[in-house]
């Protein structure tokens, strides 16, 4: 019973600790009021700049890096699911690790609004999403994917467009 008890304690402590790290976050980037980090492990760093949109939620274990001088732009009403991560830096895996430089990939994240993004999702530096686009889980996005279309895979590619319905009398 007693550590039944603990465990709550410590479960709801952690919590607590991430809302502070939240609340730190709002003031450091450019967040919405509406915008939702859905539990714990968020991770939000960099010395470019985030925007995050109304009515928009991120996941438990995502994270979001922008490098100096580069952007993540999340537009409105967008669902990221959890263990997401966004770059605006990578390294390119033709690079020479052991004599170097090491050589990188960069370019800021735009992701559109209404989109929707599937768990363990990593999207590359210089991705568009289009306005009302999906990923499903699991992809690899390492280019831009057009408006109202579905990608997945590895690297994600069209799985097909979507079937907007347009009710009458619009």
């Amino acid at each position: 019973m007693i550590w039944r008890i603990l465990s709550m304690v410590i479960v709801r402590f952690r919590l607590l600790c991430w809302r502070v790290v939240y609340r730190d976050y709002r003031h450091r980037y450019s967040i919405a009021p509406s915008f939702r980090f859905n539990g714990a492990g968020i991770s939000l760093y960099g010395d470019g700049g985030i925007e995050l949109g109304e009515h928009s939620y991120i996941g438990e274990g995502s994270s979001i890096e922008s490098g100096s001088g580069l952007s993540v732009k999340i537009g409105h009403h967008c669902r990221i699911s959890h263990n997401v991560r966004i770059y605006t830096t990578t390294a390119l895996a033709d690079s020479d690790f052991i004599n170097g430089p090491e050589q990188q990939s960069s370019g800021s994240v735009l992701i559109g609004d209404g989109v929707w993004i599937g768990t363990n999702v990593y999207i590359a530096p210089g991705v568009t999403l289009g306005t009302d686009s999906v990923v499903g889980a699991n992809a690899v996005v390492t280019r831009s994917v057009p408006a109202h279309e579905i990608w997945g895979g590895v690297p994600a590619r069209l799985l097909r467009r979507k079937n907007l319905r347009i009710p009458e009398g619009e």
